[in-house]
């Protein structure tokens, strides 16, 4: 009952899971719905239009095919787990294509293959890229020349990845405020020019490094703004400053300022702005009326959880404070802002 209740949360937009098998590792690798059906949509919407093909050649208990039924105009499934490949054809139903076949060994042609290699094993993430399974440089020999979406951990590497010799599109999306995974597209699939971008589905918005970048350097404004996890990690910083008229506190940390604050995104505003000292900054905020407080760092050694407690705050208002570098080399200081949450 506990999975089934973790799956309606997870994988209740694809469809009713009520009924659905999962182990625990199985569910945990699943991708969430929301990301399983902005890829499909994606796919659909791409060069091969609606009537795409697609395999999921690892395809485990059947997200992404529930995700695809509403997209492609057919959709093929295979793992080498004889149990996952059972508990899809009981997910999906009779009428699914299902086969049992190892991912580095294609069994289709001209489809679009859909890669998900397993990155746990005995509840355990695995980092190196080497250490997928199957491992992604054998992938990428495996589907050389063909259409193929190829999911990885957030946290990849990209240099290594271009190292493997993939040069197209790495997506980076994120979702409920956390960045989910990263994608490599092939070529074809890609838009042209794109070899980075950032999906942040609570705001529907994409950014791309084909975009504009011109993003200046400049003293806090009225408002900090720390940007979406998938927009850093894809370094995309100064691509989303400039589309949102933005200016950068230090060309090599990621904090955002501005006097306005783009649409439906959580900003912080300045109250206060001090060279960061633990002394200096328990006065500012109990000044404040600092209470409960949020600590934000970028770029210094600070522990938020220690800091916290180490200021002893009695006062009765929800504060904010960013703390991060400013400036290299011997111009090199810490900052802290003071600021109010706008929500």
């Amino acid at each position: 009952m506990l999975l089934r209740r973790r799956a309606v949360d997870k994988l209740g937009q694809l469809c009713d899971v009520s009924n659905w098998l999962f182990t625990d590792e199985a569910l945990q690798q699943a991708t969430a719905a929301s990301v399983a059906l902005h890829r499909a949509n994606r796919l659909a919407s791409g060069p091969r239009g609606p009537d795409v093909l697609v395999h999921d050649a690892t395809c485990s208990i059947g997200t992404e095919l529930a995700a695809l039924r509403g997209f492609a105009s057919r959709t093929v499934g295979s793992d080498i787990d004889p149990v996952r490949l059972a508990m899809a054809r009981h997910n999906l139903g009779a009428a699914a294509d299902l086969c049992r076949a190892d991912a580095l060994h294609p069994v289709t042609r001209d489809t679009v293959v859909v890669v998900d290699p397993a990155r746990r094993s005995g509840g355990r993430r695995r980092f190196r890229l080497a250490d997928y399974q199957p491992g992604l440089g054998q992938l990428l020999d495996s589907y050389r020349g063909r259409d193929f979406v190829i999911k990885c951990a957030p946290g990849i590497d990209f240099n290594q990845v271009r190292g493997l010799g993939f040069d197209a599109e790495i997506e980076v999306t994120s979702y409920r405020g956390s960045v989910r995974e990263a994608c490599l597209w092939s070529a074809e699939l890609a838009d042209p020019g794109v070899r980075r971008r950032a999906s942040m589905l609570d705001s529907a918005e994409q950014i791309t490094d084909a975009e504009p970048d011109d993003c200046p350097v400049r003293p806090a404004g009225r408002w900090i703004i720390d940007p979406d996890g998938a927009v850093v990690r894809a370094g995309l910083v100064r691509h989303y400053g400039a589309r949102h008229g933005l200016w950068q506190l230090d060309p090599d940390i990621a904090y955002l300022s501005g006097d306005r604050l783009p649409p439906t995104v959580r900003g912080f505003e300045v109250l206060e702005q001090l060279t960061f000292d633990e002394r200096r900054l328990r006065q500012a905020l109990s000044a404040l009326d600092c209470g409960a407080l949020e600590i934000l760092v970028r770029g210094v050694q600070v522990d938020p959880d220690a800091l916290r407690r180490r200021l002893r705050l009695r006062g009765s208002r929800p504060l904010s404070v960013v703390i991060t570098r400013i400036g290299s080399g011997p111009t090199s200081h810490a900052v802290a802002f003071a600021c109010r949450p706008s929500w």
